[in-house]
């Protein structure tokens, strides 16, 4: 049986608009029931609490609980991999920081691709890491520290929150961009790892910025510069390291919102636009200021370009450092 081309057309128009209704009404009543939230480390950690913070908002504007599920192990690794083989219904969502992007380089093998698993929400917010040295160190500026290390080769060593932590791969931009002999020394958690510059242990550190910022307050670091391209809020008189003459030194933490690759389009963009409203209150810039972060709230597309141009960066970075999760 043949039909007019313009009968044909009518057809598939009306079978095309019957193929998206499921879609369309699977986003006017989402959600209708409990979402669950990701979190694949233990709970307290900041992603932790940035998740809590982000469920609570989203739970108050949809009407639907969204609550937070701890999946730690294997740096992220575990409760990623169990987000990713979740179905792609808007019902699970996965919050997760920079090693989202970078275990695939750090481990010999991880259970998720981090872009072909996952469809991408937004990056919600971001925090630079920050370059401070003991007080006692006769350097003032980045210029003067990268010339004492020049001079003292093999003497000095930098603390970081961790293997692969944002920070640590910052320290070794740093390292191998200027080609210093300087040697890391990884702690677990920010927290430590700025204690032990304080101590002079580690007389360097490059660190999370929300357990640096009262140390440098009260004069127990000296901060050279934030890694960012923008000065951070939180230490607005410190340089970014473009400032400082170290354009290429440049990166940060971030919290990103995934979902499992190909959850519908139209409820991506619903909880975007929760998010986004989400971490524009007053309330929760204030809570996220003392974590050290900004609020960003990136499109989908422009959170996808960040993964792509990120796993490019620091896949280079591990490579030549030759540094591997132990």
């Amino acid at each position: 049986m043949t039909f007019p081309r313009r009968q044909f057309l009518c057809l598939a128009a009306g079978a095309a608009a019957l193929a998206a209704v499921p879609r369309i009404g699977a986003a006017q009543t989402y959600p209708a029931r409990p979402v669950r939230v990701i979190v694949p480390f233990a709970p307290g950690g900041p992603t932790d609490v940035f998740a809590r913070l982000m469920a609570q908002k989203l739970s108050e504007q949809m009407g639907a609980q969204f609550y937070v599920e701890n999946i730690a192990g294997a740096g992220g690794n575990i409760g990623a991999g169990r987000a990713a083989q979740s179905a792609a219904d808007g019902y699970t969502l996965l919050v997760n920081g920079a090693n989202h992007v970078v275990n695939p380089a750090l481990y010999q093998r991880v259970p998720y691709d981090p872009t072909k698993d996952f469809d991408p929400v937004t990056l919600a917010v971001t925090a630079p890491a920050v370059l401070t040295v003991n007080p006692t160190l006769p350097v003032h500026t980045v210029r003067d520290l990268v010339a004492l290390i020049k001079a003292h080769p093999g003497k000095y060593s930098y603390s970081s929150p961790g293997v692969g932590t944002p920070p640590h791969l910052v320290g070794e931009l740093f390292r191998l961009s200027l080609g210093l002999d300087l040697v890391h020394v990884p702690f677990n958690g920010g927290g430590p790892a700025i204690a032990s510059a304080v101590a002079g242990h580690t007389p360097i550190s490059f660190g999370s910025t929300a357990p640096a910022v009262p140390l440098v307050k009260d004069g127990k670091l000296r901060a050279l510069a934030v890694s960012t391209k923008t000065r951070s809020p939180a230490l607005p008189d410190v340089p970014t390291m473009t400032e400082a003459g170290y354009p290429d030194v440049a990166g940060e933490s971030w919290f990103a919102v995934l979902v499992p690759a190909g959850t519908p389009k139209e409820i991506i963009a619903l909880l975007q636009r929760g998010i986004a409203q989400a971490i524009a209150g007053p309330d929760m810039k204030e809570r996220l200021a003392t974590l050290g972060y900004e609020p960003v709230a990136s499109t989908p597309a422009e959170c996808a370009a960040r993964f792509r141009t990120e796993i490019a960066k620091w896949g280079k970075v591990i490579g030549e450092a030759g540094i591997k999760a132990q």
